[in-house]
């Protein structure tokens, strides 16, 4: 009977170690990840996009076209450079909102002829300088690649202000050209031309992409201008838009 006992007491005890030692290895490899997938594990699906904004320095360069269909506005780009600062809200599933202040200052030299000129050596030289305030409102998406590299789409709408646009003219005309062009309202000596003749408030829809790593955004788009910009005519069908590229260096900071 003790035999009996004593086997039944070493048995137990021999079970009692081997389950205790069971737990501590279970326990051990659920503390454990080594890196394997485990098909019962579920998988954190929380996105690293979260409500929050994002700050950036933009400058770059900047080529706007005065698109127009009569000749006293001939069609000409302008170049120039864009500073300003740039402000994205971050949205979940990888959206966003882009805004912020951007300002502009190109130029260009263009030659004019006209047609009612008595001979073809009666012409004016005109120095553009356009200086604008633009305000984006553009919705991004952005697609994560690889670690800190991401690759960035944009679209939407900007408010175009105009500050100034100084046309500085070099005319070279005959009296008979210049009082026809005076007749028609065409000046034939500096000015401003929104002070009399076009629109400070321009409307564009602009596309983009861009590509991000880390702080570091370089991005490039177009803008193409709704809204026909001549309030005063000075001839039938006399009509004015500005379309234009850009390409920006951002620096998130």
């Amino acid at each position: 009977m003790r035999r009996i006992l004593s086997l039944l007491f070493i048995c137990a005890m021999c079970a009692c170690a081997y389950a205790q030692e069971n737990k501590r290895v279970i326990a051990d490899l659920q503390t454990v990840d080594d890196g394997f997938f485990d098909p019962t594990k579920r998988e954190d699906k929380t996105s690293d996009y979260q409500f929050k904004t994002e700050y950036r320095l933009e400058v770059g360069y900047t080529q706007p076209w005065l698109q127009s269909k009569n000749k006293n506005y001939p069609d000409g780009y302008l170049h120039g450079g864009r500073i300003g600062l740039n402000v994205t809200f971050c949205l979940p599933l990888n959206f966003g909102v882009q805004t912020g202040l951007l300002y502009s200052l190109t130029g260009n030299k263009n030659t004019q002829h006209y047609a009612q000129a008595d001979t073809a050596a009666f012409e004016q030289t005109i120095d553009n300088t356009l200086l604008e305030h633009n305000i984006p409102m553009r919705v991004t998406y952005t697609i994560p690649l690889w670690k800190k590299l991401n690759l960035l789409f944009y679209g939407g709408p900007q408010l175009q202000i105009g500050l100034a646009m100084t046309d500085k003219v070099n005319a070279n005309l005959s009296d008979k050209t210049a009082a026809q062009c005076q007749a028609l309202g065409i000046h034939t000596e500096s000015y401003d031309r929104y002070t009399s003749e076009l629109w400070r408030a321009n409307i564009q829809m602009g596309l983009g992409a861009g590509l991000e790593w880390d702080k570091f955004r370089l991005q490039g788009g177009y803008d193409f201008g709704l809204n026909n910009m001549v309030r005063t005519k000075a001839c039938p069908n006399q009509q004015m838009w500005e379309w234009g590229w850009y390409v920006s260096f951002l620096y998130r900071f």
